[in-house]
């Protein structure tokens, strides 16, 4: 049976319950463990896919298509495992599934209530997630005493006495706030939110104390007294270079004893000596080379996590410090491309929706293009590879994307009625389908061409596979124009063209898919670290 790590937080939000969580998976996974990874949303949302990025971060997508939290992004990264649509659900989920089935009958009549119906869901959901693994670790979203994460909590509290779970763990990570003015660590925060755990039936086992700096041997004693936790339970948790550190700083306390021991795991010993390595060139690399990415969400970074994680993880393969020099596509609209983009290595131009900043991200590309600056479009920034060649190249005046203008003369980039979808189905798509549900999602396969730098970046793999998250796709009627005049199709699947270079320059590669949502530290993806590569050997 499966053992569950569950880890709320405390306190307020933002604490870094994600990387606990990621960094508990990882060493386990370390010291051979099989580990699962659940992210639990409060939100009602069904999924994050129509929320903005400015407000949530980043949509990440799994293997089979599931728009998910932007924390499944860290799991996959630090346990170099794909996971799946089972590794998250939120409160629009469970209600859905709860309410579809008391329509069709399936409760006999019973009135429909928080306790037992949701919760039964909810702990039904965590077990399917758990299933075929030694351990889940299970992260809740929200902080303790948020109304909507109520009923997870109840959940959570039961499976202690459930006979079909192995053995549970309970991990609270909260603040230690540091008072200037009186020169003090405060522990009363979270005195607090464990007696708000308490109250609802959950007594944490280990302390997770955020704080900037270290905690005095004292403190941390009296923190475990007051929180009714072994002292070897209260893991530190300050500010590190990367977060990739993080697992090794927890390793350095011994976070893996008490775990073992409460869950009858026995003496296990990660072997972190890769991950140490790695870490050590993302903190103190030889080399430096300058990015510059084109973006329009960057009000808030994490609306492009994935990717900026990815330009690190090749970073450290290739022992260089990635410098991310963020250029607003809007400010490029104003000032032009060359005052924005002349000193950078290398040009990323990223995805996106909508029409706002993308005459910004057209000029990027023209100036790496012209200049013979590496660059890489991904996803909108593939696509509009082809609106700026077909401008400024084949001269096709007025050519566009009908995302951008449905009664463009030259639709470069259009919306096709019927495509194949993830699970080989067809697929009807116009441009009144709702948001949600219409998007080509999850990995689909991209046959590449002999010779061509996305070949020879996969190490010459015929057929590879990525994750797509996107509606429109580019117009094969102007494949012939465009190949004619130097830009090649070197990517398909299933007919449809998945990446473009452009002969006789240095390293340009456009990109349907996003590569980025494959990229692990240990593993980083093969397109942005070629991508990297050529940044770094630029003359």
């Amino acid at each position: 049976m499966t053992k569950y790590i569950f880890v709320t937080g405390g306190v307020l939000s933002s604490l870094g319950k994600g990387i606990t969580a990621a960094s508990v998976g990882t060493l386990l996974k370390h010291a051979g463990k099989n580990v699962g990874m659940l992210k639990i949303d409060p939100y009602i949302n069904v999924d994050p896919g129509t929320m903005s990025p400015l407000e949530h971060g980043e949509v990440f997508v799994t293997k089979d298509g599931a728009e998910t939290d932007l924390d499944i992004g860290n799991y996959e990264r630090f346990l170099d495992t794909s996971f799946l649509k089972t590794s998250n659900f939120t409160t629009g989920q469970v209600y859905s599934s709860v309410i579809e089935r008391e329509r069709a009958g399936g409760y006999l009549g019973q009135t429909i209530q928080v306790i037992p119906h949701i919760v039964g869901e909810i702990v039904n959901r965590i077990k399917a997630a758990g299933e075929g693994h030694d351990i889940l670790v299970v992260e809740l979203g929200g902080t303790v005493g948020d109304i909507e994460g109520l009923p997870f909590m109840e959940a959570i509290r039961q499976m202690k006495h459930d006979d079909e779970v192995s053995g549970t763990f309970f991990i609270h990570v909260t603040l230690i706030p540091y008072i200037k003015a009186a020169g003090e660590l405060k522990s009363k925060p979270t005195q607090h939110s464990v007696q708000e755990l308490r109250r609802i039936g959950i007594t944490p086992q280990m302390i997770i104390a955020r704080s900037e700096n270290g905690l005095p041997k004292t403190f941390k004693k009296k923190l475990a007294m007051s929180c009714d936790v072994s002292a070897d339970s209260v893991i530190e948790a300050t500010d590190a270079a990367s977060i990739y550190d993080v697992p090794m700083s927890f390793l350095r306390q011994n976070i893996l004893k008490p775990i073992a021991k409460e869950l009858e795991l026995g003496d296990i010993e990660p072997d972190m000596s890769e991950w140490d390595s790695l870490v050590k060139k993302i903190v103190q690399p030889k080399g430096k080379v300058v990015i510059g990415f084109v973006g329009k969400y960057l009000a808030l970074k994490e609306s492009y996590k994935s990717l900026t994680e990815a330009l690190i993880h090749a970073g450290a393969h290739l022992d260089t410090r990635v410098e991310i020099c963020w250029v607003d596509s809007e400010e490029i609209e104003e000032r032009g491309a060359e005052s924005l983009l002349s000193d950078c290595d290398g040009i990323l131009v990223a995805g996106g929706f909508g029409n706002r900043g993308v005459e910004g991200k057209i000029q990027a590309i023209q100036f790496a293009r012209e200049q013979k600056v590496p660059y890489l479009g991904i996803c909108l920034g593939m696509q509009l590879t082809l609106v700026e060649y077909a401008r400024n190249v084949l001269g096709l005046e007025g050519a566009n994307s009908v995302e951008f203008d449905e009664e463009t003369p030259h639709p470069m980039i259009y919306l096709i009625d019927n495509f194949l979808d993830q699970s080989g189905g067809m697929q009807l798509r116009t441009h009144q389908s709702p948001m949600g549900g219409t998007l080509r999602l999850g990995e689909y396969p991209c046959d590449t061409k002999e010779g061509s730098l996305i070949r020879k970046a996969y190490e010459n793999k015929t057929t590879i596979y990525e994750r797509h998250r996107h509606r429109y796709e580019a117009n094969p009627a102007y494949r012939k124009q465009l190949e004619d005049a130097g830009m090649i199709v070197t990517g398909e699947s299933n007919g449809l063209i998945e990446t473009v270079e452009i002969e006789g320059h240095p390293w340009f590669l456009g990109v349907q898919f996003h590569p980025e949502f494959t990229s692990r530290l240990q593993t980083p993806n093969p397109s942005i670290l070629a991508f990297v590569k050529a940044s770094i050997e630029v003359e």
